[in-house]
C-alpha cells in the first residue's frame, strides 16, 4: 500500500498541517509506504500578484491561524518582497534537492516554508531557492543546473498529472492507494486520531 502525500511547498494550509502531518505519518501502520507528491499550485510568472489576490491569501493566513492555533505567519512579507502567483520554482526545487539524496526532498520543502512564512523570503524566486539549497549543505551548482534543467520541469509535471489521476486537485491531500483502490483520507488540521482511523479501517478491510 502506498500513502500519497500531495502538497505544493508554498500551500499556506499545507505549513498548518506539519504538525499534524508529522504525528500521522509517525503512526501509520507497518507496511505502508509514503510517497511525496508536489501538486504544483501556480504556473510560472514573472507578473507582481494583484492587490485582490494579495490581499486574499493574506486574510488566508490569517483564517488559517485562527482555524489552526500556533501556526505562524510573518506578514511583513507583503510589504519587503514582490510576491508573484508562481509555486513552480518553489516545487522544481524540491525535486532538484531530492536528486541529491531522497532526505532533501522534506528538508527543502520545510527551508522553503521557513522562508517563505516566518522570514520574509520569496520562494518565487531563484535567488531565494539557491540560497536555502547552500544553507542545507547541497551541492549549489548542481543545484542550480537541476533547477533550471528539462527534466526537473518533466518530473514536476509528472507528478502533476499523477495528483490529478488521484483527483487530488487540493492542497495538501492524503490518498491511500491499495492493490486495486484509492481512497481518500480527509484532511483534519488539529487532530491525527481521525486519519490514522480511516486507515486502520481500510487496510485491516
Amino acid at each position: 500500500m502506498v500513502l500519497y502525500y500531495v502538497h505544493d511547498p508554498m500551500c499556506s494550509w499545507c505549513w498548518g498541517f506539519i504538525p499534524v502531518l508529522k504525528d500521522f505519518l509517525e503512526k501509520l501502520p507497518d507496511g505502508i509506504r509514503v510517497k511525496r507528491l508536489l501538486g504544483g499550485l501556480a504556473t510560472d510568472t514573472t507578473a507582481p500578484m494583484p492587490a485582490a489576490m494579495r490581499q486574499t491569501i493574506e486574510a488566508t493566513w490569517r483564517r488559517i491561524q485562527e482555524t489552526i492555533p500556533g501556526t505562524v505567519f510573518n506578514h511583513d512579507f507583503w510589504t519587503q518582497c514582490s510576491p508573484r502567483r508562481s509555486t513552480f520554482p518553489a516545487c522544481r526545487a524540491v525535486i532538484a534537492a531530492r536528486m541529491q539524496g531522497a532526505a532533501f526532498d522534506a528538508r527543502m520543502t520545510r527551508a522553503i516554508q521557513l522562508a517563505y512564512y516566518t522570514q520574509a523570503r520569496n520562494p518565487s524566486d531563484d535567488v531565494t531557492l539557491v540560497e536555502l539549497a547552500g544553507e542545507l549543505g547541497l551541492d549549489t551548482s548542481v543545484f542550480v543546473a537541476a533547477l533550471r534543467s528539462e527534466p526537473v520541469q518533466q518530473q514536476l509535471l509528472a507528478e502533476i498529472e499523477l495528483s490529478r489521476q488521484l483527483h487530488a486537485t487540493s492542497f495538501p491531500s492524503l490518498v491511500l492507494k491499495t492493490d486495486s483502490t484509492e481512497w481518500r483520507i480527509p484532511v483534519d488540521y488539529n487532530d491525527s486520531t481521525p486519519m490514522l482511523e480511516m486507515v486502520a479501517e481500510l487496510t485491516v478491510a
